[in-house]
């Protein structure tokens, strides 16, 4: 198994610091989940920077229960709420997601907000080269992470009672001031190149798009595959999902084909020998699939990338605000945070590109 997917794959014991009263979330449980019963056992996911993941198994069955972070937390993150309305309101559409039984939102029971779904048993892929597959499983893969991301931009957010999911408008504009106010909340050393990209996104923004329901965090490792299928059985992590222009949600989930292995990227990669997809031939399989007859002008396109690494570098600085005020939900938090300094430099690189 290769590295990144022995450091985030599978389970272990409860970390100290994400530690909670399992008895008291065995009752509530008992009293809000059907058909549960049994010796509860809790083991935390490995994977996963933000809300910290949990396995329970009781009854001969297999929960999962997604938090918030105990502590200190960013103005408007960790959003759990925000993910089990919007599984709840897709079950039935074409976008795959996990039976989700109930939201907490006392913190009296665990010490933060949280949620319970089904567990869903397949296959997360944390290095995009998939190491070990042939190249037309690779390809099956890819083509099934654009179709599903092409059937979420499809659904019309008010016929599954999602159009007060985000505020109708603006959204690039809002996007661009909410994580430059996540940045600045989390910044733990100035980074000029973050610094220049603030002054400038604001004044470059290209026209408003259509409004969709947007994930705003699909990436390879955030899906679950079918066992032995090249088929998604489930979409994971939706706290950053809300109304805004599909084209800029689809263009973060591209970021990985401007990425170093590094930061389990594509960029620099023999794509072709593997069988993936160039980023080109991907956005067109992405456009015919959501009816969009025209191609994205180059000059938009760079823009929501340029964008989507800085919101990345926002990501990324929060994660390692977490680890220094010790909140992290996974061990690697340190290692992580120190990828917002270059992908910062490589957003503004491509900024001066416009």
């Amino acid at each position: 198994m290769n590295a990144p997917q022995t450091l985030f794959t599978g389970t272990q014991p409860v970390s100290p610091a994400n530690a909670f009263d399992e008895a008291a979330l065995a009752r509530w449980m008992q009293a809000h989940v059907p058909g549960f019963s049994g010796t509860m056992a809790v083991a935390q996911f490995k994977g996963g920077q933000s809300n910290p993941t949990f396995l329970l198994t009781a009854g001969g069955q297999r929960y999962v229960l997604r938090r918030k972070p105990m502590g200190e937390l960013l103005p408007s993150a960790h959003a759990v709420d925000r993910e089990f309305r919007v599984i709840r309101a897709l079950v039935g559409t074409d976008v795959p997601v996990a039976r989700a039984h109930a939201l907490c939102e006392d913190d009296a029971v665990i010490g933060s907000a949280f949620y319970v779904m089904d567990h869903v048993k397949g296959r997360i892929f944390w290095d995009p080269t998939l190491p070990g597959m042939t190249p037309a499983e690779r390809g099956a893969i890819f083509d099934e992470l654009n179709r599903v991301l092409a059937a979420l931009h499809k659904v019309q957010p008010a016929s599954v009672g999602l159009a007060d999911h985000g505020r109708a408008g603006a959204y690039l504009e809002r996007q661009v001031a909410r994580w430059t106010r996540q940045y600045k909340a989390a910044e733990t050393e100035p980074i000029e190149a973050a610094d220049r990209l603030i002054d400038w996104l604001p004044r470059h923004m290209p026209p408003e798009g259509e409004s969709r329901i947007v994930h705003g965090d699909y990436r390879i490792d955030n899906v679950i595959f079918h066992p032995t299928e090249p088929r998604i059985l489930a979409v994971l992590d939706w706290e950053l999902s809300t109304l805004g222009d599909p084209l800029v949600d689809f263009a973060y989930h591209c970021m990985s084909w401007r990425m170093p292995p590094t930061s389990r990227g594509l960029a620099g990669v023999n794509i072709a020998a593997l069988g993936i997809p160039s980023e080109a031939h991907y956005l067109a399989s992405y456009l015919m699939r959501t009816d969009r007859s025209a191609a994205v002008p180059a000059c938009d396109w760079n823009y929501y990338l340029v964008f989507n690494m800085f919101r990345l570098v926002g990501i990324l600085q929060g994660i390692a605000k977490r680890a220094q005020l010790g909140n992290a939900s996974n061990a690697s938090a340190v290692e992580t945070g120190k990828r917002a300094r270059p992908l910062a430099e490589q957003a503004w690189a491509l900024a001066q590109t416009l």
